[in-house]
């Protein structure tokens, strides 16, 4: 940390954020929306839908960051700017590798020193670029992207926060003071560095918060001021290649297991529990996992190493999962209750969500037994209560407008 430690104040979003003044005009056509995300493919997915809707809505969008993981992702002629540093990427594999091992306050100091500041370092150039050769009337910034507002703010340009997880907005280190003010200090150190003094906790837009979760999960969300837009799951994720839709049609109950995409290898013992504890249960489990994972898999059991996830949802009666926003928020916005087995980051928090919002179970990643597993995953596909509450979430979701809602706040900004 930079001798700047002791006059670094970003103020918080829980204490006074301002007030987005309405607009009274209502949005130009054919304005332009440059979305910034990092390379993960869970912060890009929501970015697709809405961006979607602002391109069937007569818009122009574009998307600065990694080219190779981004051109994975969207539809082919997507408008790509790079926004990579080749030291950084070089670093990031084993940077990867490193923070799989960790878990609490280490695993977040780890992702804030050796990913989000230097993520964000990384990708200032190209970011400038990109607003310099689109000419965006919105920058869409994802809350791990501090490149993006810091630019927009030195440009003049309103800015959104596309927030891709929910556990911000509930506090989740109100019990850790100093840890909490450590990450403000991060933020702050990083908009000093590009010469802003004006500092603004950059995970918070002030003109534009969109949450792809809804009150359903968050809980109370009245407390918060308009411009946080809680509009639910934008859902728009790639199909995901080929599936054998015919092994799902046995008449037994279908589940799906996995732990998200950067999870997978972190997770071979959790795999072989959940493998022995479905291998007695009348149902058809689809396992999401790396090849190899497991040696000799139940006969009701697929392992694919990926797979077309929204679609599968459509026929799936409950989800085992690490607690990844998207793939919980995909499940619920289906009805599906859920296992969570959280690992670190903001999984215990959405885990938490589901749990109190009476739509799933909760186990315990590292230490759960099979028996333990076997009986929470036959509470969920058996006890009717759990299927209710996974059905009122849906309608929540449903109400909250997704990618539209999400669009329709996007245009006001312009």
């Amino acid at each position: 940390m930079s001798a700047r430690r002791g006059r670094v104040s970003v103020p918080s979003l829980f204490g006074t954020p301002p007030e987005a003044a309405p607009r009274e005009d209502g949005p130009r056509e054919g304005r332009r929306f440059l979305f910034a995300v990092p390379p993960l493919a869970g912060h890009i997915n929501p970015t697709v839908a809405v961006a979607a809707e602002l391109t069937r809505r007569g818009h122009k969008v574009a998307w600065v960051g990694h080219r190779a993981v981004l051109e994975k992702r969207l539809r082919h002629g997507s408008t790509i700017f790079s926004a990579e540093d080749e030291e950084f990427a070089a670093r990031l594999e084993a940077a990867h590798r490193e923070w799989l091992a960790l878990r609490g306050p280490a695993a977040l100091r780890f992702l804030w020193e050796e990913f989000i500041v230097p993520l964000g370092h990384a990708m200032m150039p190209g970011v400038q670029n990109a607003l310099d050769r689109f000419h965006p009337d919105v920058v869409v910034s994802d809350q791990q992207v501090l490149a993006a507002p810091v630019a927009a703010r030195l440009r003049g340009l309103p800015w959104a926060t596309s927030a891709t997880t929910s556990a911000e907005f509930t506090r989740p280190l109100a019990d850790l003071p100093l840890v909490e003010e450590w990450v403000r200090e991060q933020i702050g150190d990083f908009q000093l560095d590009h010469g802003i003094e004006d500092l603004l906790d950059l995970r918070f837009s002030d003109h534009l918060v969109l949450v792809f979760s809804s009150g359903a999960l968050v809980g109370d969300t009245s407390v918060f001021p308009d411009h946080i837009a809680f509009v639910g799951p934008a859902l728009g994720r790639p199909p995901g290649g080929d599936f054998p839709w015919e092994w799902l049609d046995s008449g037994s109950p279908n589940v799906l297991v996995s732990l998200g995409t950067l999870n997978g290898p972190a997770g071979e013992r959790f795999f072989r529990v959940a493998a022995e504890a479905v291998a007695d249960l009348d149902v058809r489990a689809v396992f999401v996992a790396p090849s190899g994972t497991l040696a000799a898999p139940p006969p009701n059991v697929l392992v694919r190493e990926s797979v077309p996830q929204q679609r599968l949802m459509e026929r799936m009666a409950a989800v085992v999962s690490h607690g990844g926003h998207n793939t919980v928020c995909e499940a619920l916005a289906h009805g599906v209750p859920l296992v969570v087995a959280p690992i670190r980051d903001d999984q215990p928090v959405i885990a938490r969500q589901v749990e109190r919002a009476g739509a799933g179970a909760v186990v315990r990643f590292g230490r759960v037994r099979t028996e333990e597993l076997r009986g929470a995953l036959t509470s969920v596909l058996t006890e009717e209560r759990y299927r209710e509450a996974a059905g009122r979430v849906r309608d929540s979701f449903t109400a909250a407008g997704g990618a539209a809602r999400a669009a329709e706040r996007l245009e006001k900004l312009t």
